[in-house]
C-alpha cells in the first residue's frame, strides 16, 4: 500500500514538471512544432490532409507546400519538414484527393489545378504565414504544381520542379509520346489504386506488359483501375484531357521557376520545354539545371555501366535553398545575376553554364542516312555522313512483327525507363537498322534538341516508326543517349489522325528530345530505325483499329528511303566552342 502510494506521488510529480515546462515542448524539440492531419477545404467541400513543420518561435514565416499522391509521410516528410523549418520556413505536406489521409476519389491530375490554387491559397491566410507560398514538387508532384500555377494563385510566389510530368503526348507517362502508351505504366497506377501505397511484388510486370488489349491490363493484373481505362478510351487530342494541359499557357505564368531534370530522365523533354516555353514567353526569372540523372535526380554518379564522375552528384538541396531563400525571404544571394542554365556534359563528365536552352550558337547539322540497301543489323552497310545522296540509294526494308518486337532494355515497371545502356545485342537483329558515322576526329559536343526525319512506307494502314541516338566508343559500346517514336496515324499531329495507304511514303518526324555528350575523338555517331522498342512503348498492331481493345495483328513490310528524291536524316545540334 505504501509503495502504491510512493508511485503514484512521483507520476503525479512527473505530471506536474511536464506541465510546467508547457505543453508538449519536447516533442518534436525545442525548435519545431508540428500538426498532423490538417483538414484543409476545398471550394466543393472536400477536405484534404495536410501535415505541416512550422518554427516553434512566434511569427511569421514563409511557407513551402508539396502536394503528393505518395502519401505525404512517405516523402521523408519529417527531414524535410526539420530542414526547413532550420531554414525558417513553415513545410506543409499534402495528400492529394483521393490518396492518403485526404477526401475524395484519386482521379489523377482532374482535380489538382483547382485543389492546388485552394491549397496555396490557405497556407497564405494561416496566422503563422507571411502569406508568401512556394511550391516544390517531382515528377506528379511537379506537374501537379504547373496545374495549379494557370489557375493563377496570387500568393504562389516561386515554384521548384523537378523531373516534371508534361501534357497528355508530351511524355512518356500520359499515353506517351504522339499518341504511344507504355504498358510499364499499369504498374503506376497499381501502386496509386485506392488511399494507400500497393505492393507491387505480386504481378510479373514483365508477362503482363505482353498482354492485350491493353484496356484488360489492369483486370488481368488483379486490380481493375478506372483512370487506366479513362486514359486508353480517350487518345490523341482528346479534350478530354483538358484539364490536364498547361504547357500551351506560359503566357500565363509568371511565377518564378528553378527546373531541374536530368538527361536520363523519363520525362526529360518536359523540363527543357517548360524552361524553353517559360523564357520564350518573356519570363526572365527562370533557371535549369540537368544532371547525369535518371528519374531518381541526383541520386548516385553512376547509372548502369557508366560512371559520370565525382562531380555528378551535387549540392542540389543547397541550390533550391537559395532559390526559395531569394524569392520568399528576398534574400540577397546573388541567384538571379547567375547564369541561367547549369549543364551536365556528359562524356566529359564536367558541367558548364550557359546563358539560355536551347544553347544559342548550336550549329544544326544534318547528317544523311545511308545505305547499299543492306543497314540491317549491326552487320550492315548503314552510314551517317553530312553528304546528302546525289543519285538512287537502293531502300532498306525490314519486317515489323508485332509479336516479336525490338527489345527496350529497361526494368519492367515504371520506375526508370532504361538509360546508358549497351545496344550492341538488340542491333543484331535485322529488324534494327543501324547507321553509322566515321569517327570524329576531334571532341565533339552534341548538346541540345536532337531530331530524325524518315521517308518510310508500310504495308501496315498504321504503324510506328522509332529511332534511337547513340555515342559509338571505339571499342564498340553502344552507348543509348536518347529516342523517340511516331505511330503512323498521328504523322500530321495528335489532332489529326488518318490512316497509312499501304505502300504509299510519307515524312515522319521524330522527337528524340534531348542529350548533351561530348564525343570524344575516335568515336562515332549512330542512328538505329525500327518500329518497335518493347516495352518502353506499345506494340503497333498495324491494322489501324483503336488502340484500348486492339488485338489483331498483322506483320508490316516497312520500307526506308534515303535517295536524292527522299532525303532521310537526324539532324544534330553541335555546339562549337564547349566551355
Amino acid at each position: 500500500m505504501r509503495m502504491s502510494v510512493m508511485v503514484a506521488a512521483c507520476v503525479l510529480a512527473s505530471s506536474l514538471a511536464a506541465a510546467q515546462r508547457g505543453p508538449a515542448a519536447d516533442v518534436f524539440g525545442p525548435t519545431m512544432v508540428v500538426d498532423y492531419n490538417q483538414r484543409v477545404p476545398m471550394r466543393d467541400g472536400i477536405e484534404l490532409s495536410a501535415d505541416d513543420f512550422r518554427p516553434r518561435a512566434e511569427g511569421r514565416y514563409p511557407v513551402i507546400l508539396l502536394r503528393t499522391p505518395y502519401l505525404k509521410s512517405g516523402r521523408n516528410s519529417t527531414e524535410q519538414g526539420r530542414a526547413a523549418v532550420a531554414r525558417g520556413y513553415v513545410y506543409i505536406a499534402m495528400d492529394v484527393r483521393g490518396r492518403g489521409e485526404s477526401q475524395g476519389d484519386f482521379m489523377p491530375y482532374q482535380h489538382d489545378g483547382k485543389d492546388g490554387y485552394d491549397a496555396i491559397e490557405w497556407a497564405a491566410r494561416q496566422p503563422w504565414s507571411t502569406g508568401k507560398v512556394g511550391t516544390i514538387g517531382k515528377s506528379y508532384d511537379a506537374g501537379v504544381e504547373w496545374l495549379a500555377a494557370i489557375q493563377q494563385p496570387p500568393h504562389l510566389v516561386a515554384m521548384v520542379s523537378l523531373a516534371t510530368v508534361g501534357d497528355p503526348g508530351t511524355d512518356i507517362f500520359n499515353t506517351g509520346p504522339t499518341g504511344v502508351p507504355t504498358p510499364t505504366m499499369i504498374s503506376w497506377y497499381h501502386l496509386v489504386a485506392g488511399h494507400g501505397i500497393q505492393d507491387l511484388s505480386a504481378v510479373d510486370w514483365s508477362a503482363l506488359a505482353w498482354h492485350l488489349p491493353l484496356n484488360t491490363m489492369d483486370d488481368v493484373s488483379g486490380r481493375p483501375l478506372p483512370y487506366w481505362k479513362e486514359h486508353l478510351n480517350h487518345p490523341g487530342s482528346d479534350p478530354w484531357w483538358d484539364s490536364q494541359r498547361y504547357q500551351t499557357r506560359y503566357a500565363d505564368i509568371t511565377v518564378p521557376v528553378l527546373h531541374i531534370t536530368g538527361w536520363y530522365d523519363d520525362v526529360q523533354g518536359v523540363t527543357l520545354k517548360n524552361f524553353a516555353g517559360m523564357t520564350t514567353a518573356g519570363h526572365t526569372n527562370q533557371k535549369l539545371i540537368v544532371g547525369p540523372w535518371p528519374h531518381a535526380i541526383n541520386r548516385s554518379r553512376k547509372l548502369g555501366d557508366i560512371d559520370f564522375g565525382p562531380t555528378a552528384v551535387i549540392d542540389l538541396d543547397g541550390s533550391i535553398a537559395r532559390w526559395f531563400d531569394y524569392w520568399l525571404k528576398g534574400t540577397p544571394n546573388g541567384v538571379m545575376t547567375e547564369p541561367a542554365v547549369k549543364l551536365f556534359h556528359m562524356g566529359d563528365n564536367a558541367w558548364a553554364d550557359e546563358a539560355e536552352w536551347p544553347i544559342k550558337r548550336t550549329q544544326y547539322t544534318r547528317y544523311f542516312l545511308h545505305s547499299g540497301g543492306h543497314a540491317n543489323s549491326l552487320y550492315g552497310d548503314g552510314a551517317l555522313s553530312t553528304t546528302a545522296p546525289s543519285s538512287h540509294e537502293s531502300p532498306d526494308k525490314f519486317t515489323y512483327d508485332p509479336a516479336d518486337p525490338v527489345p527496350f532494355i529497361t526494368e519492367p515497371t515504371f520506375a526508370q525507363l532504361g538509360g546508358p545502356d549497351d545496344y550492341r545485342p538488340v542491333e543484331r537483329r535485322d529488324d534494327v537498322l543501324v547507321y553509322t558515322s566515321e569517327p570524329v576526329t576531334d571532341a565533339t559536343l552534341v548538346c541540345g534538341p536532337i531530331r530524325v526525319q524518315l521517308q518510310a512506307a508500310s504495308s501496315g494502314h498504321d504503324t510506328d516508326f522509332t529511332a534511337k541516338f547513340l555515342d559509338v566508343s571505339p571499342d564498340g559500346f553502344a552507348q543509348r543517349l536518347s529516342d523517340g517514336v511516331v505511330r503512323g496515324r498521328y504523322r500530321d499531329g495528335m489532332n489529326r489522325p488518318s490512316p497509312l495507304e499501304p505502300g504509299k511514303a510519307y515524312t515522319y518526324d521524330i522527337d528524340l528530345w534531348n542529350t548533351c555528350e561530348s564525343f570524344a575523338a575516335g568515336h562515332r555517331f549512330r542512328v538505329e530505325i525500327a518500329s518497335s522498342a518493347f516495352p518502353k512503348y506499345d506494340r503497333n498492331l498495324n491494322t489501324g483499329e483503336p488502340v484500348a481493345g486492339a488485338t489483331r495483328m498483322v506483320v508490316a513490310s516497312q520500307t526506308i528511303y534515303h535517295d536524292a528524291a527522299h532525303l532521310s536524316s537526324i539532324v544534330l545540334p553541335i555546339v562549337p566552342n564547349a566551355r
